[in-house]
């Protein structure tokens, strides 16, 4: 064996052809095929685990798994042989349990299968001539039936069982819908098809004996036990411009994984003509799957249908349409290629691989991260692709153009077409300067910096296959279908080598690293070594053909994929005998094969669409190790139109931040001033109700004292009685009990009495018996000899009439035997009846006696039970009259309790839940303003900016601090005056910090008081002792008389500070004058700046215009659109965003302004502050403008 080794590690692909390819394993692992492998796929780890199919398989057809999820069942083509193999799940790895392939039946494939509910037994369907059905108890490969479901060559797509009944079993195909139970070793029909045959493709089980089923015209059946009971069409109409609005469907509640279809796959072709139809489509049905509240079905590509059961109805309703849109499906892994792929490439930059297909598609994919990169759909089919070595081109030969393109961060771009028709291998060159494209039987090298032909190579007579370059692009290797192997000096665009061969058709060609050896495979099942234009060795391939062929970088390893889709691992040099791993993976030819620049990983593709990364070892299980090891390269090409377009999205999102922000604000705003006010009504209410409840609570308790009064009263009363009743009662009992006593004897007696005539009759009854039975024996015994003689005497006169009459003799004969027979069962079944009513009167008689002694037992007991209960029955009725009546009175106190509470209990729980209700949207709006706030640190740093301007704006208002000192020098005289009235204040402080900590006291000393709101009397006691420690006649004497003193003094002060401040404000009105010119100055350059403002705002209005229609051209606006608006939000508010933006900007343009102001107010408050000073009066008419509120709004902004 070889010392290569290959293990498989990721799969891209799926076989769309084998029915119920797709099916859950647990809710996070799907199982579907992909090559010949069938794949464990882990959602959200994102692992793949590999069940490998049988060896020289040909393809599966079918899968089935077991209801239990421990068996999977394939349908296989082994050696032209059909083969089911059933693997065992939980078992790691995956293992064999049992293959079907001796069969007593003539068969050539299995189509469908399903395994019972009780997972025992497996159902398998063949296909036609055959189209046998047949039924296995698979674990002991026994066959238990096997029916013939169609005698006319028609089509069966899906078998199933009953998901409650091992026995029932469901056909559907083409005319063909059965239901079979098996009974007796057979499969036998039991419903009857009614009407025109229809064309059923799929069925699915809703309940025990309902199906619905689904056909080729979009019509839906429902069956139950065999007969039609509903029937409906899903006919598909266009949408128009008022549908399209009405679509907007909710979520879900669930979203049902249903398995993909067993019936036919419609092609590529008959899809786009069905979707060429204007109006009318007939949608097919290809798969069906219930779920708890219905069934859901397909209705033709990108469409499913919902349908629900109706209320008191066995019928079902079209409940939900769900289009194949982002917005209702998402992948489940990547989008895959559904034909066969014909090109593949790797670069050397980057972890990427390039695949193209007949499907008319180019996909990028990731083998690092085993993820989709890039996807593109075009109009024609791509035969091959080349990839860059730094990754950011590929070129892609088209049926139409050669395609040089760019692979973007989110497209592949042309930036270059050629006409090259039909280009079928194209490759790029080791250092990617050059890149060469096939035209039939012409090589063009063109060049990637020039992107000009730079020559061609002519030479081949057939089509060339494949086309290599060496490790220093100086030569390139080509074959083709002309049996001839060229290699190419590229210098002067002439044949260095050839080797022809007419015997073989090569299919693939490669070259040694050193450039010395040619390595190529054909037609002819060999693969061969080529050097200096001769053949060194032919390797024999043991009847398979090679496909294609990969040597490493290193030079040690060569790979080879053949026709039959396996791979062999050699290592080099090659062996002469068979040496080599073979690795069962595709199921069909091999197409391409690629290894990745460090040797690490093998890349296979093949006509089943399907792509395989290998990991690639050596002899010792170790990885190749890199040649250099050199990072993956994490640049992305990107244009500038795209790049301007996310900038220009990004300020829109700004501003719309911006816009939400303010709308939350606002709205929360709202709703706290709406929750104050209900929160303040529902307090007062509770204050209200705790008031009545406490007064009720009062007048209930003085009532129950009273109560309590009289209950200890009447319970006194009520002991006495009972001490005399007792008295009483035992004087009575004494006496009744001595009368028991001599009843008691006497019972006695008359028990053993009854026993001796029990006894008597007894004895009697077996006499009498016995006798009775003589009798009958003898007397059915005289009787039976009596019968004997006639029936002799009968026999002998029939004989006589049988010689006369023959004919009737027969009849006779059957007549008398039957006679015989009924009188001797007659006979039989009295002497039966006679033995069983012995039987029967003997039972009786041990019954009797054992009833006897029980009856005898139960007496004594309830004797002593009579006279213990007596006893107690007395004292206790006395006890029970009385307190029932006290009982009835709490009851009716009781209920009025109840049901105030219940309305009180009512009340509370609907404000608890009104409480959640706005404690959960509180914390929805504290959410989204967490991220609104994370959205909004690109504007703070806008702001920081801004910040840095303000600063140089400060440092011009500098000068004006040099031109106040001469103002604080003014000041300084007039501390002078003030002094005199900073004694006085100071007095007034004095006063006004006693009060303040009074006031504090008080305030402390009315919290604690809160603390008892909820007791009355506590809170009452409090409050008085509140009013007592801070509340007195004398003190409030006293501060009226003060409040006048204060008056005066206020008064007083107030005019010797308006003097000050009058002769102040004329010191500044001077002042002011000077400063002018510079005040004017500033005010012209800020209106300049606004100008410029609002004209950049226009500019910004008109170019947002022209992004809408843009984005409108490039259906962006779905993606912007519901982000817009917030769902909370309602459409009122939505309306006010546009004012509020108005209110902000006309804010920011004067917010330059305001923090000029600032240094302004600052003195305007220290003169103010000065105005208090005796000896200036003020001025009238003449007052300051107040910038308070421009402050208070300036702070709201930057909070």
């Amino acid at each position: 064996m070889s010392t290569v080794v290959a293990q498989s590690l990721h799969v891209f692909g799926l076989r769309a052809h084998v029915a119920n390819n797709i099916f859950f394993f647990d809710e996070q692992i799907i199982i579907f095929p992909s090559g010949n492998y069938c794949v464990k796929y882990n959602m959200d780890q994102k692992w793949q685990k590999f069940i490998p199919g049988s060896d020289k398989s040909q393809g599966m057809l079918a899968l089935s798994i077991s209801p239990n999820r421990r068996y999977l069942a394939i349908s296989e083509i082994v050696q032209e042989k059909p083969v089911i193999t059933i693997y065992e799940l939980s078992s790691i790895p995956c293992r064999k349990r049992k293959v079907l392939n001796n069969f007593d039946f003539p068969v050539q494939r299995f189509i469908s299968m399903a395994f019972s509910p009780d997972s025992k037994y497996l159902l398998a369907q063949t296909s036609p001539p055959e189209s046998n059905l047949v039924y296995w108890l698979w674990e002991k490969q026994k066959v238990m039936a096997i029916v013939r479901t169609d005698s006319q060559n028609n089509a069966v797509y899906q078998v199933s069982f009953n998901p409650q009944d091992n026995t029932q079993v469901c056909v559907t195909g083409n005319g063909m819908f059965k239901l079979l139970r098996f009974a007796e070793g057979t499969l036998k029909q039991t419903n009857f098809q009614r009407g025109e045959p229809q064309n059923f493709l799929a069925h699915t089980w809703v309940s025990e004996d309902k199906i619905i089923v689904g056909t080729d015209t979009g019509r839906l059946f429902l069956f139950e036990s065999g007969d039609q009971r509903w029937e409906t069409s899903i006919m598909v109409k266009e949408p128009t411009s008022e549908t399209k609005n009405l679509e907007k469907i909710q979520e879900s509640e669930s979203l049902i994984e249903f398995p993909t279809i067993s019936s036919p796959v419609p092609s590529h072709e008959q899809v786009i003509l069905a979707s060429g139809h204007s109006q009318l489509v007939l949608p097919q049905v290809f798969a069906i799957a219930a779920y708890s509240k219905g069934f859901a079905c397909s209705a033709g590509p990108g469409r499913v249908l919902l349908f629900e059961k109706m209320e008191e109805k066995d019928f079902y309703r079209e409940s939900r349409e769900i289009r194949g849109e982002p917005a209702h499906f998402e992948y489940l892994m990547y989008p895959l290629h559904s034909a066969s792929i014909t090109g593949l490439s790797t670069c050397i930059r980057k972890p990427l691989i390039a695949t193209c297909s007949l499907d008319r598609s180019v996909r990028i994919w990731n083998y690092e991260s085993n993820t989709l990169e890039l996807f593109k759909e075009y109009q024609e089919e791509a035969y091959t692709i080349s990839l860059h070595p730094s990754g950011h081109f590929v070129v892609v030969g088209f049926a139409d153009k050669l395609r040089l393109m760019n692979l973007l961060i989110d497209d592949i771009r042309s930036f270059k077409e050629y006409s090259v028709r039909g280009c079928r291998e194209c490759s790029f060159s080791n250092g990617g300067h050059l890149f060469a494209a096939v035209n039939g039987n012409v090589i063009h090298i063109f060049s990637t910096t020039s992107l000009e032909n730079i020559s061609n190579l002519k030479g081949h007579t057939g089509k060339v296959r494949s086309i290599v370059w060496n490790a220093d692009d100086s030569k390139l290797i080509s074959c083709g279908t002309d049996s001839a192997v060229y290699e190419w000096n590229l210098s002067s665009g002439k044949r260095q080598t050839e080797c022809v061969l007419k015997s073989c058709s090569y299919n693939c060609v490669t070259v040694s690293p050193d450039a010395k050896i040619i390595f190529a495979v054909g037609s002819d099942q060999t693969l061969k070594e080529i050097a200096d234009s001769s053949v060194l060795r032919e390797i024999s391939a043991f009847d398979v053909i090679y496909t294609a062929v990969v040597i490493s970088h290193s030079g040690r390893m060569i790979f080879v994929g053949t026709s039959v889709g396996t791979i062999r691992a050699m290592k080099y040099p090659l062996p002469l005998q068979k040496e080599f791993n073979e690795y069962q993976a595709h199921a069909g030819p091999i197409t391409k094969m690629s290894l990745t620049f460090d040797d690490q990983f093998l890349l296979t593709v093949a006509e089943d669409g399907c792509l395989f990364t290998w990991k690639v070892f050596d002899k010792d299980g170790r990885g190749i190790k890199r040649e250099r090891e050199v990072g993956f390269a994490e640049e992305v090409l990107v244009t500038k139109t795209d790049m301007e377009e996310k900038a220009q999205m990004m300020l829109e999102l700004k501003t719309r931040v911006e816009e939400l922000k303010m709308e939350n604000e606002y709205q929360l705003r709202l709703k706290d001033m709406n929750y104050s006010e209900k929160i303040k009504e529902l307090t007062d209410k509770f204050l209200q109700e705790m008031e009545s409840l406490k007064t009720k609570n009062q007048v209930l308790r003085t009532e129950k004292e009273k109560q309590d009064v009289s209950h200890r009263e009447h319970i006194e009363d009520l002991l006495d009685k009972q001490s005399r009743e007792l008295q009483d009662l035992e004087c009575c009992n004494n006496q009744k009990l001595l009368l028991e006593y001599e009843k008691y004897q006497e019972l006695q007696l008359k028990s053993q009495r009854m026993q001796e005539e029990y006894e008597k009759q007894l004895r009697d009854n077996d006499e009498t018996k016995s006798q009775a039975l003589e009798e009958l024996t003898e007397f059915y015994e005289a009787k039976l000899q009596e019968k004997t003689t006639l029936l002799e005497e009968a026999q002998e006169d029939v004989r006589q009439q049988l010689r006369e009459f023959e004919e009737t003799k027969k009849q006779i004969e059957n007549d008398e035997d039957q006679e015989i027979q009924d009188i001797k069962t007659k006979y039989k079944k009295k002497l039966r009846d006679e033995k069983e009513s012995n039987l029967r009167l003997k039972g009786e008689t041990g019954i009797m006696r054992k009833k006897f002694s029980s009856l005898q037992k139960e007496i004594e007991e309830r004797t002593n039970d009579i006279e213990s209960l007596k006893g107690e029955q007395v004292k206790l009725q006395g006890v029970i009259k009385s307190l029932e009546k006290d009982i009835l009175g709490l009851k009716r106190e009781i209920q009025e309790r109840d049901e105030t509470i219940q309305d009180k209990e009512k009340r509370i729980y609907d404000l608890k839940k009104k409480n959640q209700e706005l404690e959960k949207f509180k914390f929805v709006l504290d959410y989204k303003i967490k991220e609104l706030k994370k959205q909004i640190e690109p504007r703070e740093n806008e702001i920081k900016v801004m910040k840095e301007q303000i600063q140089e704006m400060e440092a011009e208002l500098e000068h004006f601090h040099k031109q106040n000192t001469q103002l604080e020098l003014n000041i300084t005289e007039l501390w002078q005056k003030l002094r005199a009235t900073d004694q006085e204040m100071h007095r007034e402080r004095q006063k006004e910090r006693d009060l303040e900590a009074l006031v504090k006291r008080f305030k402390t000393d009315l919290h604690n008081c809160v603390a008892y709101i909820q007791e009355p009397r506590l809170l009452k006691e409090k409050v008085r002792a509140l009013f007592e420690k801070y509340v007195q006649r004398a003190d409030m004497v006293e501060i009226a008389g003060l409040n006048t003193d204060l008056q005066q003094e206020y008064a007083r002060q107030r005019e010797h500070l308006e003097r000050n401040l009058a002769t102040l404000k004329k010191k500044v009105v001077k002042e002011s004058e000077l400063h002018r010119t510079d005040y004017v100055r500033i005010m012209q350059e800020n209106v300049s700046l606004i100008k410029e403002i609002n004209e950049l705002r226009r500019e910004l209005k008109f170019t947002r215009s022209q992004v809408y229609d843009l984005e409108a051209a490039l259906k962006l606006t779905k993606k912007i659109r519901p982000q817009d608006v917030p769902e909370t939000v309602p459409s009122e508010d939505v309306c006010s965003a546009a004012p509020t933006m108005r209110l902000n900007e006309q804010e920011e343009t004067g917010r330059i302004i305001e923090m000029q102001r600032l240094e302004i107010q600052r003195l305007r408050d220290q003169i103010q502050e000065q105005e208090q000073v005796p000896g200036f009066h003020p001025l009238a008419g003449i007052r300051l403008p107040s910038l308070v509120r421009s402050e208070v709004d300036f702070e709201v902004q930057t909070n």
